[in-house]
């Protein structure tokens, strides 16, 4: 019976899990992997169905059962990692953004680098001013549909089709007049790359923003960029440091704090809360990654990140990949005819309507999506012309940023506000949540966008920024008294442990010198010294004959 049941678990764990990934163009490849593969083998798969070479670039995405999402592990097991059952369902995304898209090899991988900006600029992730905007919307019709053709495309053909988040008539005359007096001759390829080169020089580039809050309770996204680390409020770019500025990021609980070097050999920490541990330690790990990846020079240069300190059992992290550098190295080696690209243009698509996709929105008045478009920013009013800065923590009593890495920048006509369903960190606060759906023209933006459908519950909307409150009020906001009362109490019992551990140190050092017969020098010394042979006869022996006497009577019952 017993040899049944074990070859019958033995056989349940030799069946194939079932991998969906859902590809850049929403197109779908299914697999089977085994139950105990790690993730660098259905990556591999990927690679080859998409026949991609320079593949350091991406990588794939989950989602757990809390809603948190991940970036798998290639090193780890796939299952293990899910935390779920099988069938296993993940997104194939842009992992690390090229600095130059122009610099890449193959044509192949500028086009999935194009899906995924394209992707980002929908999603609210890529959020630029009105003018480069339109350009990029030009961009994206010239590589869809071609040149413009009086009888193919009747007046307001480009309101038919959604590239952002919010349109506006204007802006939608303006991607027309862009599309059919400036673009004309390009083809995919070239409108392709032209996009991504205007797209690199934005300020949101490259960003997968996490939601967080400053240590005065303000609203804010952190996101790491090819270039650096960056902290967005309102419609401005608040904070940008240099990944070679950055010299440590660590996170404990739901606090991550981020170490930089400034001139003059002093060091600044920035410190934010993010919704919860989880969402922390994916913060982290991302830093990590990231910093990785564009800072170092080669992959031997890699060392394990620890989070830990004196008072907290913290996480441990390695980049498992190549670098930055290595990689552009390895594609200038690649030798091979290019291979053929299947453009998505006819493949209908859930979560990014494209221009071959159909109508916009032909049921839904103009009027009406004004209107919609009105009620959602009237929610982010509070922010639109924001000065705040996030607050600085110093270790060298500097009260503010160098002016390179503080001064505000605008990036948008409007505050950065991404869709919540494409957010790698969800927010639970439902006090702060906006009370409407977050509708994009008149289109409801639900959890089947994005990646936020591998998750079969609902993702809580975004929640938008508060106005500034009062210092006591705002102040309320950093964590709840209970969540506060709870560290204070793990820090203090960390203090506890501590300070009996080191006791027990030293009892049994005391110990050692006192009743061992070893003749090392440094001992001999000790033992010779008046301190201590007044130590030894006044206090050790009278306490050695106390316990000895108190413990003799236990010794001879146990003996009995």
């Amino acid at each position: 019976m017993l040899s049944r049941l074990m070859s019958g678990s033995n056989r349940s764990l030799d069946l194939p899990c079932v991998c969906t990934v859902r590809l850049l163009d929403d197109s779908e490849y299914t697999c089977n992997v085994q139950r105990d593969a790690k993730g660098q083998q259905l990556f591999d798969l990927l690679c080859h169905h998409l026949n991609l070479l320079e593949k350091d670039y991406f990588g794939i995405r989950y989602v757990d059962p809390d809603k948190q999402r991940h970036w798998l592990e290639f090193t780890k097991g796939i299952a293990k990692q899910m935390r779920a059952r099988p069938p296993f369902i993940l997104c194939f995304r842009v992992k690390f953004y090229p600095p130059d898209p122009a610099a890449l090899k193959e044509e192949i991988t500028r086009y999935l680098v194009f899906l995924q900006v394209k992707r980002d600029l929908y999603h609210g992730r890529l959020l630029c001013k009105t003018s480069d905007a339109a350009l990029l919307a030009a961009y994206i019709l010239q590589a869809e549909i071609g040149d413009y053709d009086p009888g193919k495309h009747p007046e307001g053909y480009s309101s038919k089709f959604q590239f952002l988040p919010k349109h506006s008539e204007k802006l939608e005359r303006r991607i027309a007049e862009i599309h059919r007096n400036e673009l004309s001759g390009l083809l995919p390829p070239q409108a392709e790359l032209c996009f991504l080169r205007k797209a690199q020089t934005l300020e949101t580039y490259g960003v997968d923003p996490h939601p967080c809050k400053d240590v005065s309770g303000n609203s804010a996204f952190l996101a790491f960029t090819p270039f650096g680390f960056i902290v967005l409020q309102g419609n401005k770019r608040v904070h940008f440091i240099k990944w070679s500025d950055a010299t440590k990021m660590k996170f404990e609980g739901k606090t991550f704090h981020l170490y930089v070097r400034e001139k003059e050999e002093k060091r600044l920490v920035l410190t934010f809360l993010a919704p919860t541990p989880e969402a922390c330690k994916h913060l982290w790990k991302c830093g990590v990654e990231n910093q990785s990846f564009y800072k170092l020079e080669n992959s031997n240069q890699v060392r394990t990140v620890s989070s830990s300190n004196l008072f907290f059992k913290g996480s441990r992290f390695r980049y498992s990949g190549r670098v930055a550098k290595e990689v552009m190295e390895s594609s200038a080696k690649i030798k091979r005819e290019p291979p053929e690209i299947h453009r998505a243009g006819m493949v209908p698509s859930r979560s990014c309507p494209s221009i071959s996709h159909g109508l916009r929105l032909s049921s839904v008045p103009r009027t009406r999506r004004r209107a919609v478009h009105i009620s959602i920013m009237e929610g982010l009013e509070s922010l639109r012309d924001s000065a705040h800065s996030t607050p600085v923590r110093s270790t060298d009593n500097i009260d503010a940023l160098s002016p390179c890495s503080s001064r505000e920048t605008v990036i948008s006509d409007e505050a950065y506000t991404p869709c919540s369903s494409i957010l790698p960190t969800p927010v639970y606060e439902s006090n702060l949540e906006l009370s409407i759906g977050h509708q994009v023209n008149g289109a409801t933006c639900t959890t089947q966008d994005e990646e936020s459908d591998l998750a079969a519950p609902s993702i809580p909307d975004l929640e938008i920024p508060p106005p500034a409150l009062p210092g006591p009020e705002r102040a309320s906001l950093r964590e709840p008294e209970p969540e506060q009362a709870n560290k204070f109490l793990q820090s203090v019992l960390r203090l506890l442990a501590v300070t009996l551990c080191l006791l027990l140190a030293l009892l049994l050092l005391l110990v050692v010198l006192a009743e061992s017969d070893l003749e090392l020098a440094f001992l001999r010394d000790i033992r010779l010294t008046p301190e201590f042979q007044q130590f030894h006869y006044q206090y050790f022996c009278p306490l050695r004959r106390w316990v000895s006497c108190k413990l003799h009577p236990l010794i001879r019952l146990i003996d009995s």
